[in-house]
């Protein structure tokens, strides 16, 4: 089952929307999906319903809701590209983490267990490793972050369990970014990185020209269990 749901921002009175995937039953806990730079599309809420189907409760706040709510946009179709870029340009990522944050806050509060996670993609898998610095949920994954080496200075604050999955053969992010990642995080004990040689940024996008089916697969294999294993 899903619907909107309007979620408060944490200082208020304002509210933002968030897609909303429920399992059958009760959940025992949830998963914040963290947008692309293409909106709350078709591939997010996707990702929030494979995540329900597996028992989660699954929310993705609209994080484009201050320069416009609502955006849905097809990263096959050039003009749309440059326009999510641009989005992304106008995004202010720290009010973007607060209302992560207020999306966690409220998730914990519709759940067996009261534990929370969150996975982002692209935009949202710098924001998942901002949300691992800079709020209290218990299991955070990302994928193909954009610029977490400009981030690194964050890493002590990382308290709980953190995954990254980075492709090595991304345009957005160079081999030396990769390689800074790979020196500030290998020994770090609450991190696990994952490389995928040879794949592009958006390689585990649910639909498009840019998904790698096997490489999706395993990545969001280890991602189950992974939340399987720090959300229980």
């Amino acid at each position: 089952m899903s619907e909107t749901l309007a979620i408060t921002t944490l200082d208020g009175p304002d509210v933002f929307n968030a897609y909303v995937a429920r399992p059958e039953g009760a959940p025992k806990s949830a998963i914040i999906v963290i947008q692309e730079i293409f909106g709350v599309n078709a591939g997010i809420r996707r990702k929030c319903d494979r995540l329900a189907e597996e028992g989660y409760l699954a929310m993705a706040p609209d994080l484009f809701w201050r320069i416009e709510p609502g955006v849905e946009l097809d990263p096959d179709i050039e003009p749309e590209f440059q326009r999510a870029l641009d989005l992304m340009g106008k995004l202010n990522q720290d009010a973007a983490i607060r209302d992560i944050e207020a999306t966690i806050k409220h998730a914990r509060t519709q759940t067996e267990s009261g534990k929370v996670g969150a996975v982002g993609y692209c935009l949202g898998g710098r924001l998942a490793y901002m949300t691992a610095t800079r709020t209290d949920a218990d299991a955070t994954v990302g994928y193909y972050g954009v610029g977490i080496d400009e981030l690194l200075r964050e890493k002590d604050s990382i308290a709980h369990p953190l995954m990254l999955h980075i492709p090595t053969e991304d345009g957005f992010v160079n081999k030396a970014t990769q390689a800074k990642m790979h020196e500030g995080l290998d020994d770090h004990p609450k991190v696990t990185l994952y490389d995928y040689e040879g794949l592009d940024h958006g390689f585990a996008t649910e639909f498009g020209k840019r998904r790698n089916e096997e490489a999706a697969q395993l990545a969001d294999k280890r991602t189950a269990e992974f939340f399987a294993e720090h959300l229980k």
